[in-house]
């Protein structure tokens, strides 16, 4: 009972190194044919930037919040950057901190809306009617693409090859499905840039293609309620409908399907106070990702684990693996 006593204290003070708030997520920053731009930290500082900066970094709850369809307190962003039809648009998700994301269940889609008659920087989003041009689920191996992000690479994307010009609201978003085997828990984690496509494309969605955020997810669909989300042989349905038809079309789309690709981000560790970077340094492509169906190769750049990681990589608290690892740190100086 003595050496109980004497040990309580230390034990107490191991336990208080697991954290009790969650990392989650947001992009520190956009990059379109080589140009980056930073984002801005959530709540922090709100230099001019072309991505909408979000409050917080926590995920949205709930199909029909009215923030999911730029994020948490995300207002017009200071800067309309240029594209090209067929640019590769790449996103960078972190935490607050700067780490890694965290999870590694759930697709990765992208929505572009027009801005129409007004620029984006005074664009309201409440009204914006999307269409999707990309989306991302399993890698032919039966992982999900979403583990790469985890594991520190970065994700693109094209614009349409005939997309017609004008300024555009692109919505790209991550939907974290780790708790949605009950109903209500996916965690809805959009970001929205804004950019000026130029060029003579004509392409564009037909009406019935258009969305609207909230009111195009459910709670009830397949793709966000998802009690088999562990089951490998289970199809996922992506929620809010197909890519529109002229993005997948052979005469001026992505030559019949989506491009989107993985890569590992820089080893630099970015701040995201100035407005524009250098780009990530790609060290592989992947292959077009169709609907999650087709292949992709993917770049692990994911090494040892560090404690900010490992300790961050489940959204619930029940898991005595993370006080093990701790306590490993104290007794023998090592983490496993």
């Amino acid at each position: 009972m003595k050496t109980f006593t004497l040990f309580l204290p230390f034990l107490t003070a191991a336990l208080s190194l697991v954290p009790s708030v969650h990392a989650h997520g947001f992009v520190s920053s956009f990059d379109i044919d080589g140009t980056g731009y930073k984002g801005n930290i959530p709540s922090g500082r709100s230099d001019p930037s072309p991505i909408r900066q979000v409050t917080q970094q926590d995920p949205i709850y709930g199909a029909t919040n009215p923030t999911i369809n730029c994020g948490t307190g995300a207002p017009n962003a200071a800067l309309v950057v240029d594209a090209m039809p067929g640019s590769k648009l790449t996103w960078d998700w972190r935490t607050a901190s700067l780490d890694h994301w965290p999870h590694n269940t759930g697709p990765i889609m992208t929505y572009l809306a027009s801005c129409g008659s007004t620029t984006c920087d005074s664009f309201d989003s409440r009204t914006a009617k999307w269409f999707k041009i990309d989306q991302a689920g399993r890698d032919s191996s039966g992982n999900w693409v979403q583990q790469q992000i985890m594991n520190g690479n970065v994700y693109s994307a094209n614009l349409p090859k005939n997309l017609a010009p004008g300024q555009y609201l692109v919505r790209h978003e991550i939907i974290a499905l780790h708790l949605a085997t009950q109903k209500g828990r996916a965690e809805f984690y959009p970001s929205c840039q804004q950019i000026k496509v130029g060029g003579n494309g004509t392409g564009g969605p037909t009406q019935d293609e258009l969305l609207s955020f909230p009111g195009s997810y459910s709670d009830d669909d397949p793709g966000i309620y998802t009690p088999n989300i562990y089951d490998p042989n289970t199809e996922y349905v992506f929620p809010g409908g197909p890519i529109a038809k002229f993005v997948t079309s052979s005469d001026g789309g992505n030559n019949g399907g989506t491009s989107t690709s993985i890569s590992s981000s820089s080893t630099r560790k970015p701040t995201s106070t100035t407005n524009v970077i250098s780009p990530p340094v790609p060290t592989g492509t992947g292959n077009p990702v169709n609907g999650g169906s087709s292949t992709c190769s993917l770049k692990n750049k994911r090494g040892p684990l560090k404690r900010s990681n490992w300790m961050n990589r489940r959204s619930d608290n029940t898991h005595p693996h993370r006080v093990s690892r701790v306590m490993g740190k104290l007794f023998h100086g090592t983490t496993w």
